[in-house]
């Protein structure tokens, strides 16, 4: 992409989290990330392995892209799970826009929507891409930023029978079901998943949040928490896709805490299935995983498109650099 000539390099677009909401809507995420995916998978596009730093309450992370011919951008965040207790977002922080031909910035925007949205609008292509065709029940675990954004995508995928929301705290279950008219709330985990054809798990647990048994044969399952979400007996019979292999050979903050000891070959990059390199699945009675660690050029294709729509809308605010 060539230099952009219709902004000084020295001018700035900032998009506070209030724009890159309201911006996000007409952004189109699928499309853009799922090419983003097909890049990746196919070389043509680089995002090394998250770096972190941080102590017991949380990490600061960078993670660092290109797409050629769409963006090149850098997020920075930070996870702070305990932060629900003290009335803060677990996740904070921006995504940096710079112009492929000289290195300028373009734009810095929050990354807390962006973050949500791009995850769910991932997880969205995994079901279209892994479950099977006819599944027409979802089950979703967690109440918090991610449990909403993939409970909005997922709901307007396909027309659902029926939609269960699983939470420790029923009052935050029947909040977020509510979103979605005629879902269920429970605050058992178990009657959220049996009988469940895609389960979506969004929570920020250290240790399973289901049982092997409960998720039935052909089930697909999506885990977006950054604990170990998903037991290992599930993921033994399962056929497991992530977003890049170094979800299974990285070690976290990178890479998987479920996936650590399976050799990269054993699993499949969305982008491949997406590209029809690799297939997806295979059979009903396959049971299948996606599991999202997030990549950063998901981050930098969906931050370009937020761009856009604030060019086009004349949204934002212009500062010197």
């Amino acid at each position: 992409m060539s230099t952009e000539g219709s902004q000084a390099p020295d001018s700035v677009l900032v998009l506070p989290a209030r724009e890159v909401e309201r911006l996000l809507p007409a952004s189109n995420l699928g499309p853009v990330l799922a090419a983003a995916l097909v890049a990746y998978s196919g070389r043509g596009a680089q995002a090394p392995a998250r770096v972190a730093a941080g102590g017991p309450p949380g990490i600061l992370a960078a993670m660092v892209a290109h797409v050629p011919g769409t963006a090149l951008a850098t997020k920075l965040i930070s996870i702070f799970p305990g932060n629900s207790s003290l009335s803060r977002p677990s996740h904070q922080g921006l995504v940096a826009l710079f112009d492929e031909g000289d290195g300028h910035l373009l734009c810095v925007m929050d990354a807390r929507a962006l973050t949500a949205e791009r995850t769910a609008a991932v997880s969205v292509l995994s079901i279209s891409q892994l479950a099977r065709e006819h599944a027409k029940t979802l089950a979703i675990l967690g109440s918090g930023v991610q449990a909403a954004s993939h409970l909005r995508a997922a709901s307007g995928l396909r027309c659902w029978d029926e939609i269960r929301v699983g939470a420790r705290d029923l009052g935050r279950a029947r909040a977020l079901a509510a979103e979605h008219r005629g879902s269920l709330a429970t605050t058992s985990f178990r009657e959220a998943v049996e009988g469940a054809e895609v389960v979506i798990t969004c929570t920020d647990s250290a240790s399973p949040v289901v049982e092997d048994s409960w998720i039935a044969e052909g089930c697909h399952v999506v885990s977006v928490g950054s604990g170990a979400e998903l037991p290992s007996a599930l993921l033994g019979r399962s056929s497991i896709f992530v977003e890049w292999r170094g979800a299974a050979s990285s070690p976290p903050p990178a890479g998987a805490r479920e996936l650590q000891g399976l050799a990269g070959a054993s699993v499949t990059e969305l982008g491949e299935v997406l590209a029809g390199s690799r297939p997806g699945r295979t059979s009903q009675a396959q049971t299948t995983v996606f599991k999202s660690t997030g990549l950063a050029v998901e981050d930098a294709a969906a931050a370009r498109a937020i761009y856009e729509q604030a060019l086009g809308l004349g949204a934002g605010t212009r500062i010197e650099w």
